[in-house]
């Protein structure tokens, strides 16, 4: 087992789609979704002769105990899954709380490092671990575990990040709470599920995709369960008309 020191990439994953279409007796979400890898990645070094994790990056002053605790907490249940001990920093490139999968990409890629490829394993540990380890574009079902590869699709993406997270445990719960699954129709007519439940816990999204639909002239999508809203398309005015948001341009993989 090599103990070299070696610097990984963790790309960012964009939920293109997404519809909930169950919830399993053990509390896990049954999904059918789309998902695109994004050039917009984190950095991790890995070091086996030690241990520990470090965040660093731009976007590491805006992780709370909270964010920092999951990061922590990914990275390490990820190097227990695959039997691995060794000392992690990671550069926070993908903003926090955004749903971007960034703590799911830095897992995703201890796994890879690992060669860990259980993606039934690897989607207990979080529902977009599976994907970030496969990465592409691909729908995703069942707990996020089933990943069927799909023709890649080249496009540039705009992404607003507005300056607050949203928790998705807490968009799930609020989304358990208005669905009914014996009645499994969702009075929901965009094409994200979780929409609706996120704009209940923060309700200062909704104003957001406002201010984005008036300064773009194209109304916005909720990436998972938020804070980040996107538009398929290139809007670099959108850094200067938004400046309190986080605005990044970027390219599928």
């Amino acid at each position: 087992m090599s103990s070299q020191i070696i610097s990984l990439i963790a790309p960012a994953k964009l939920t293109v789609s997404l519809k909930v279409t169950g919830v399993r007796a053990d509390g896990f979400h049954l999904i059918d979704a789309e998902m695109v890898t994004l050039d917009l990645a984190d950095e991790l070094v890995v070091d086996p002769s030690r241990t520990g994790l470090e965040i660093t990056g731009k976007f590491a002053g805006d992780l709370n105990k909270t964010d920092q605790d999951l990061t922590n907490n990914l990275v390490s249940r990820a190097l227990l899954l695959a039997g691995r001990k060794a000392h992690v920093r990671v550069t926070k490139n993908i903003p926090a709380g955004g749903g971007l999968g960034g703590g799911s990409a830095d897992a995703a890629a201890i796994l890879r490092w690992a060669g860990f490829t259980d993606l039934v394993s690897a989607a207990k540990l979080g529902a977009d671990i599976a994907f970030c380890i496969v990465g592409g574009r691909a729908r995703v079902l069942g707990i996020g575990e089933i990943i069927e590869p799909l023709e890649k699709m080249h496009r540039e993406i705009t992404l607003v990040i507005p300056p607050f997270g949203v928790s998705t445990p807490a968009v799930y719960k609020a989304f358990d709470e208005l669905t009914d699954f014996d009645k499994i129709q969702l009075n929901n007519s965009g094409v994200n599920d979780l929409e609706i439940a996120a704009l209940k816990v923060e309700p200062r999204l909704a104003t957001w995709k406002q201010r984005i639909s008036k300064t773009a002239g194209a109304e916005p999508i909720l990436a998972g369960s938020g804070s980040t809203w996107w538009l398929d398309g290139k809007f670099e005015n959108l850094a200067e008309q938004l400046s309190d948001a986080t605005v990044v341009v970027t390219r599928t993989k």
